[in-house]
């Protein structure tokens, strides 16, 4: 499957946008209008699909493009399902929960905050116990993986608690829908939301929500932007499957084209597969030079993982940086507020030979930097 890479590119060892197949990108050599027909038809396939990735189905459940990156979906979920008086309470453990925080505020969107640290999962039972005090609290939402760290957090668990306390439930499932099982209706999830660059393997330009149809069609009159309006955007979609502004046409049709090399892979379990068995050759490399993972084995996600900065005078994060792309390789900053770290993500067309190489190209830099470590052990 390797032979599907464009030859030359640089791999992108990162939370997206990803390495996609040469297949990917050979999808968007083709022209189509908006309305076209074939185009309409290549829309409505990619919106069931996704609803089929979440085990759910329509009426019940909607699937609704969104122009734009991943955080536009996010907004959108905000600016159109929350009405005036409600109040959404954010479980934060990582810089995506408090980007959601900030976008609510910008809105004039009374915001709630429950934090946990950034390695420590969010506890579901604080999630009930912040409900039961404040009833006010109307949406609840988390990132499932949140990239942040590579921390996977219960999406299940926290669905139950927020579904018994009659709130609706917004997950960020960004970089994990398409590669972690994910039942929207058992996991009581009125709104996930993703993007075409993560698990699926597509090329950056649309993002997507999946909503519970019945709350979708309560928000009648709460939007808070014409563009951003997801009611008004599933009722053109439903209507003549049109977008209402212009669509990213070829970064559809690339995602149409990801969507069945998902297929071909053996779906959701199959793309995990893969992604897991990139992330133990990377995390097993990776210790074995000296670097430490942030968190601990059954905190961590096979999506990215974030390593400490070696404790070394002549280690610099900039440098060992460039010298890795240099060789091809593209890894990723950190995000974490309290400590030095670097991500190294293990999705998109990449395998575990890949990893491999990778960290033969860091046992190089090191070199290179004149960093010699001792070899780590996983806590």
């Amino acid at each position: 499957m390797n032979s599907l890479r464009t030859p030359g590119d640089k791999l992108l060892f990162t939370p997206g946008p990803l390495t996609t197949s040469a297949t990917v990108k050979q999808a968007m050599l083709h022209d189509l209008g908006s309305r076209d027909e074939a185009f309409i038809d290549i829309v409505r396939g990619v919106r069931n699909r996704l609803l089929a990735l979440g085990e759910v189905h329509a009426p019940e459940y909607t699937a609704v493009l969104v122009q734009g990156s991943g955080t536009y979906s996010l907004e959108a979920v905000l600016a159109s399902t929350v009405p005036p008086d409600g109040k959404v309470l954010v479980a934060v453990n990582g810089a995506y929960g408090r980007r959601l925080v900030q976008i609510g505020k910008t809105l004039r969107i009374a915001m709630q905050t429950i934090e946990f640290r950034e390695d420590e999962p969010v506890d579901p039972r604080l999630i009930g116990e912040a409900l039961a005090g404040d009833r006010t609290i109307s949406h609840v939402s988390m990132c499932h993986c949140e990239t942040t760290s590579g921390i996977l957090n219960p999406i299940d668990a926290v669905g139950d608690v927020v579904h018994h306390a009659g709130k609706r439930f917004f997950a960020d499932a960004m970089s994990s829908f398409g590669a972690i099982p994910i039942d929207l209706a058992a996991a009581h999830i009125d709104y996930l939301v993703s993007s075409s660059n993560k698990c699926i393997e597509g090329v950056p330009g649309f993002a997507f929500v999946l909503a519970r149809l019945a709350a979708l069609e309560s928000t009648e009159g709460w939007a808070r932007s014409i563009s951003l309006d997801l009611l008004a955007q599933h009722r053109g979609l439903e209507g003549n499957g049109q977008f209402r502004f212009t669509p990213p046409t070829h970064t559809i049709l690339a995602f149409h084209q990801a969507l069945n090399e998902l297929d071909a892979e053996g779906g959701v379990a199959g793309r995990g597969k893969r992604y897991a068995a990139n992330h133990a050759a990377l995390v097993k490399g990776m210790t074995a030079l000296g670097f430490r993972p942030y968190l601990r084995p059954d905190q961590q996600s096979f999506i990215i993982t974030s390593f400490f900065y070696p404790d070394h005078p002549k280690f610099h994060f900039e440098t060992f940086y460039r010298r890795l792309s240099d060789r091809g390789y593209v890894i990723y900053p950190g995000k974490v507020g309290n400590a030095d770290c670097f991500r190294m993500g293990s999705i998109g067309r990449l395998f575990p030979e890949d990893m491999h190489n990778l960290v033969g190209a860091v046992h190089e830099v090191l070199a290179s930097m004149d960093v010699v470590l001792m070899p780590a052990h996983q806590g």
